[in-house]
């Protein structure tokens, strides 16, 4: 993983310092709220329903043991005892006193870490594939170049007050783990005809009020013009973006107001217009970027058939919690954060600091975040397997439903967001409540439920297979059901299905929807392709079926 250097540690040291200052002025009041707001937001601090909330990044989703370790520390000491994993990748504190959160940010410098841009109107933590660098079907490994565009864009002084926060993903395969489609800007690595690295630029993407997916901006752009090319993106978007109303802030408001054939057009001669002084990225700085992210020391080792003759609760894991890994003899391990009863994405100080401990002993000691809200240990040795199961299983780390209907993808609601409409983590127990069996689950396959508790879609609710958005009617919470989204290769926005439906409805209403599905599907036909192939009527037809009190 990238290591700072005396200029890096020196940067963040400072702004901690300097927040540290800002800090004390705003508690003497010396600096009004107003004041301190866009100071606090510039290093993830937002002031959220009941306490302040630090979001820390975590660039890419990449953590040393030791990181780990200091996350769950501070979350002890100055939080509640456990810190909340983000579909950005980056982990977030809800519970920090704001006379503290300068501490906190000097604790994470010790380690290599920061706050900083996880808020305000900037380039956000660039995310990418959880499996980058494993995945048999990647064609490069793209956190090298998240690397670079963290760098790039890190204070960039053009870029530091755009009309509104921008959001970079980098997928390297394939197969969309990145949901790249939906982001702002989603860069997919690609090879040309004579065998050159480069990418697939998209823009555009986001979700939100008025969600839509990414349009294709240039088909192939050559590695040495990454720096070049995002930032022509961002200067027509900084030149055209609304800054007069915030729900038409976003580049996705502009790519579809100037049309995609217009926006491309504005794109290519900004690009031309400034290629000779713009960043360039030669081989050698991607040489050196590269070293960072070699791959680890495997052994020389031979597949072989894990789960044979193990307990059928072990099988289940092997089968839905770890994935294929390029190197034989290694495979990559999803530690699950969707136990039932527990809130998605959650985890306890005590879970961090054991999971830390595991990576160091199994997995190089790294571990990975996830889009999904989950941790992965990428380079488990099959031999250790079994025994990694049990230390999980001890943990309550290791439900075997990655995957899964409870696998939700769902943002902290009500319960903590200054800006929801409606709690989320009620309904997630209630989701898990009715699909508590495994064996039914592991029979409906693969279904993806994301869940928001508002329009901003943090829970990114458009792009799931069922999405739930949370309203507010006239101070009741009430829950809207779409079908059909998708994030990761065939990018579809959901549609919702027909009138919302009351809290305690929610579980009801999709246990109708899937036994629809399992009524109407063919043989090994997926929850997803079944609705594709029927369209929306007989799901809308059931789910409202015993359904009077919709509205």
């Amino acid at each position: 993983m990238y290591r700072y250097d005396d200029l890096d540690q020196a940067f963040v040291e400072q702004r901690v310092a300097e927040f540290r200052d800002q800090t004390r002025r705003h508690l003497a009041g010396e600096l009004s709220e107003d004041e301190f707001r866009p100071l606090r937001l510039r290093n993830g601090l937002y002031i959220q329903r009941h306490a302040p909330m630090l979001r820390i990044a975590i660039p890419y989703g990449l953590l040393s043991s030791r990181q780990l370790r200091k996350l769950a520390d501070i979350a002890r000491r100055y939080d509640r005892g456990y810190g909340h994993f983000t579909t950005r990748q980056n982990l977030q504190l809800n519970w920090p006193a704001l006379a503290d959160v300068p501490d906190i940010l000097a604790e994470l410098a010790t380690v290599q870490m920061h706050a900083i841009q996880t808020s305000g109107n900037c380039v956000r933590n660039v995310t990418a594939d959880h499996l980058a660098g494993i995945a048999r079907d990647e064609i490069d490994d793209p956190r090298p170049y998240c690397e670079i565009i963290r760098q790039w864009a890190t204070l960039h002084p053009e870029f530091t007050y755009l009309p509104r926060k921008f959001k970079i993903a980098v997928t390297g395969s394939p197969e969309d783990r990145a949901a790249s489609e939906v982001h702002d800007i989603g860069l997919q690595l690609r090879r040309d005809a004579h065998g050159d690295i480069g990418f697939t630029v998209r823009a555009g993407g986001g979700l939100g009020r008025a969600p839509m997916i990414g349009q294709l901006i240039r088909e192939f752009l050559p590695l040495p013009e990454l720096l070049a090319y995002l930032e022509a993106i961002l200067r027509v978007y900084n030149r055209h973006g609304r800054r007069d109303n915030i729900n038409k802030a976003r580049i996705k408001v502009l790519v579809k107001s100037l049309g995609v054939a217009r926006f491309r057009e504005e794109v290519e001669t900004e690009w031309s217009a400034g290629r000779e002084r713009a960043p360039r990225l030669e081989p050698a700085e991607i040489e050196r970027m590269r070293a960072f992210f070699r791959p680890q020391p495997y052994e020389v080792l031979a597949d072989f058939e894990v789960a044979a003759g193990r307990e059928p609760a072990f099988q289940a894991w092997y089968r839905y919690n770890t994935r294929p890994h390029r190197v034989p003899g290694y495979r990559a391990v999803f530690v699950s954060l969707k136990a039932h009863g527990a809130v998605p994405g959650d985890m306890t100080s005590q879970q961090m600091e054991a999971v830390a401990e595991l990576a160091e002993r199994l997995s190089f000691g790294l571990v990975r975040t996830t889009h999904s809200q989950n941790l992965l240990l990428a380079d488990v040795r099959q031999r250790d397997l079994y025994e990694l199961w049990r230390q999980l299983a001890a943990l309550g780390l290791a439900m075997p439903n990655i995957g899964t209907l409870t696998d939700m993808i769902a943002c902290p609601g009500l319960d903590f967001c200054s800006l929801a409409n409606a709690g989320t983590l009620g309904v997630a127990r209630q989701i898990q409540q009715r699909f508590d069996d495994l064996d039914y689950l592991y029979d409906l396959g693969e279904i993806e439920i994301k869940m928001s508790g508002c329009m901003n879609a943090c829970g990114h609710h458009h792009v799931g297979h069922i999405g739930i958005l949370g309203v507010d009617k006239h101070g009741e919470q009430w829950y809207q059901i779409s079908l059909g989204g998708s994030a990761n290769g065939f990018t579809a926005l959901g549609e919702v299905i027909g009138p919302s439906v009351p809290q305690d409805e929610v579980a009801a209403t999709i246990g109708r929807i899937v036994e629809t599905y399992r009524a109407r599907r063919t043989e090994g036909e997926r929850f997803i392709d079944t609705l594709r192939r029927l369209g929306l009527t007989p799901f809308r037809e059931h789910a409202y079926a015993a359904h009077p009190a919709a509205a």
